[in-house]
């Protein structure tokens, strides 16, 4: 006998550049309610993949990097955090979901989804739940066990979503949150440094690419940049300019391997293969002006530098939240290929993407010679386009 669709409590949300389908762990099967085949199984049946076509027509999924996302959220066991927070990269047309990394964009809608799903006590937001201001969402995410403080406005209670904050790479205008990233750098169980090569600048050797300087960091996401005109760009390339060309996203990929392994993410070239969500790999230029990609004069002046990032194999249409912790960061600190096409380093960094600006801070001190970062702070902005439920076959 044919079964019938499941049908699950879900909430499909734009987070800052991004799209996702949101999930209370409550709400989730039983057998998907912790991680395993299971759970993977039900967010690539949600999404659409994997996808030969790579278009996802039956699912909810984008067929891109940043439309490819699905999140569980659930209360926190944790001391001073409201909300646990587990993001799932589902590739678009091979069979796995990246648990690797947090999704900085999505982290603006996890810690409004926590307030929308009932997750954060009364008691922390304005007016016990009535009143208007801001609620200080405290957000552990889980996939990085790290720290996220989402400044999410109020008003009579509820999640405030309209508003006049405008995020170059999102058509309208809506309320702004700030996030800030508490201690982004990578300093966990497995002894790994913000630096893990221990250099601010290495030379990466990339069979069948050639040798070029490379700043690989963990603040963030795990991300190797590289100087734009060492690989033949000039930084101020959007999306159609690489993306249709896969010559050139073959020559990124194996860029992004070579810098895996430096890193120690990987040990062999071939566990790149299941690891496709970090390290990011991107390409930093000092100010030119070019035109965004939707048609947006961006002057040289407005900006410090222009980046360039790869998600998932493809160019990003505009800047992964994660990421842009990590140009913070760099940008911080003085010698690293960003501060360098920066001028120098600076507390608050204004970079261009190919879909317009962005400004991030990052506080960076060395310590006992480590160079550590006590936060990074950028905002960005939310909003729920559907809730409801989604269907997947039993």
């Amino acid at each position: 006998m044919p079964q019938p669709q499941l049908r699950i409590p879900a909430t499909y949300i734009r987070g800052g550049t991004s799209k996702g389908v949101f999930f209370r762990l409550q709400d989730l099967p039983q057998s998907c309610q912790v991680p395993g085949r299971a759970r993977d199984r039900l967010f690539q049946r949600v999404i659409g993949s994997p996808d030969p076509y790579s278009a996802h027509i039956d699912g909810m999924g984008g067929a891109t990097s940043s439309t490819s996302k699905c999140v569980i959220l659930s209360k926190s066991t944790r001391p001073d955090h409201d909300v646990d927070y587990l993001y799932g990269q589902v590739s678009i047309n091979t069979d796995f979901v990246d648990w690797s990394g947090n999704c900085g964009n999505l982290s603006t809608a996890a810690g409004a989804f926590a307030i929308h799903a009932g997750l954060v006590d009364a008691s922390r937001i304005p007016g016990n739940g009535t009143g208007s201001g801001t609620c200080v969402v405290r957000i552990w995410q889980a996939n990085i066990g790290k720290t996220i403080i989402a400044h999410v406005p109020i008003t009579n209670g509820q999640v405030q979503e309209t508003g006049d904050f405008e995020l170059d790479g999102v058509t309208f205008p809506a309320a702004e949150i700030v996030l800030e990233f508490m201690d982004p750098s990578d300093d966990g169980d497995d002894g790994g440094a913000m630096f893990p090569t221990g250099n601010l600048v290495d030379t990466l050797d990339v069979p069948g690419v050639g040798s070029f300087p490379a700043t690989m960091i963990s603040a963030g996401i795990p991300t190797v940049f590289v100087n734009a005109a060492d690989i033949g760009y000039q930084g101020t390339e959007l999306r159609e300019d690489i993306n249709n060309d896969p010559a050139q996203l073959e020559r990124f990929e194996k860029i992004r391997v070579a810098g895996a392994l430096r890193m120690g993410l990987i040990q062999t070239p071939e566990e790149a293969l299941k690891r496709q969500h970090t390290p990011k790999i991107a390409f930093v230029s000092p100010p030119k002006s070019y035109t965004a990609s939707s048609g947006k004069a961006i002057e040289a002046g407005d900006v410090d530098l222009l980046v360039r990032a790869l998600s998932m194999g493809k160019l990003h249409h505009a800047m992964m939240g994660t990421c842009a912790v990590a140009i913070g960061t760099a940008a911080a600190i003085d010698g690293t290929l960003v501060s360098q096409a920066a001028g120098g380093a600076r507390p608050v960094v204004r970079f261009g993407h190919p879909s317009g600006l962005l400004r991030v801070g990052a506080e960076a001190r060395q310590v006992n010679g480590q160079w550590t970062v006590t936060k990074a702070v950028m905002s960005r902005s939310a909003r729920i386009l559907m809730e409801g439920w989604v269907r997947v076959p039993g």
